[in-house]
């Protein structure tokens, strides 16, 4: 099991939970009053239900142990979900575009004042499961759990977004009825952007993009501090699921035998596996110290 995986997992079932409670409290509210942005509002959110279940079934497939047709695991299962709920955020953003300009151009009344006070509590639930799930996904080293957390931190800016649109039609009156459907238009740019946002890292971890400098100081200290290890050189690092699998290359005194160099790769291994407990296995290379 992936460190990490129950803690993701609990995340991923709150934030499946809160969607969908919050989907039908948005829809109920802006059906009742009259507010377009509170139902493109609930549109988005009942998305995010399915791409929180993606998260989870990715999740669970990305903890599987490694076998013989995946020697590294299943962790790269993690960027391909995190593609799709990618998608889900570019189909809702463009429903609610599309919906935003038909109700830009027709005639409706002026939403239900109350529909203010729905909106403040749903910013202050989206915020806070935004950094409960953003917490989660950086303890875990889960991309998808980041980026399921961006789907609550869009949730809450186009809840923001539709709480001055409103104000804005109570305020102005006859004339302004559309503003709230202005800020669903906004809105929808704003999560297209946070759409590449999560695109970028997940696409890096694909490819196997050096990311991880961080990480890489922490290796190259622990190698070092080890009784015959004269040079760290080469260090790469792939992210896989929740875990990292490393190349390291060490230099060692060109005059000692191969046992000898063999054993201080082992325990090189060994140490950087038990202080860094997120990283899944370490290949290590020997060199000797004269070809420097």
């Amino acid at each position: 099991m992936q460190p990490g995986y129950r803690e993701a997992v609990k995340a991923s079932y709150f934030s499946i939970a809160g969607n969908a409670l919050l989907a039908i409290a948005k829809a109920v509210t802006g059906i009742f009053g009259n507010s377009y942005a509170l139902i493109a509002d609930a549109i988005e959110s009942t998305t995010d239900v399915f791409s929180s279940l993606l998260v989870l079934l990715g999740l669970r497939y990305a903890n599987k142990p490694a076998d013989e047709n995946h020697p590294y695991g299943h962790g790269k299962a993690e960027p391909l979900i995190t593609f799709m709920v990618v998608g889900f955020l570019i189909v809702s953003a463009t429903v609610i575009a599309y919906e935003s300009i038909e109700n830009i151009s027709t005639p409706h009344e002026v939403p239900e004042p109350y529909t203010l006070i729905v909106l403040l509590v749903i910013i202050i639930i989206k915020e806070v499961s935004y950094r409960f799930v953003s917490k989660k996904g950086t303890e875990t080293n889960s991309s998808a759990l980041k980026a399921d957390a961006w789907h609550h931190r869009s949730d809450a800016i186009t809840s923001f977004m539709a709480f001055i649109g409103i104000s804005v039609a109570l305020y102005m009156g006859k004339g302004y009825e559309n503003a709230d459907d202005w800020a669903a238009l906004f809105a929808s740019g704003f999560i297209l952007f946070n759409a590449y946002l999560i695109l970028r890292p997940a696409l890096g971890e694909v490819m196997d993009e050096h990311r991880y400098d961080d990480i890489e100081s922490e290796i190259r200290a622990i190698a070092q501090d080890n009784k015959g290890v004269v040079e760290t050189e080469k260090c790469f690092i792939r992210k896989t699921g929740m875990t990292f699998h490393v190349d390291l290359h060490i230099a060692v005194d060109s005059e000692i035998s191969v046992k000898a160099g063999h054993d201080i790769a082992h325990r090189v291994k060994d140490d950087v596996l038990e202080k860094l407990p997120q990283i899944a296995d370490v290949l290590i290379h020997v060199e000797p110290d004269d070809e420097l």
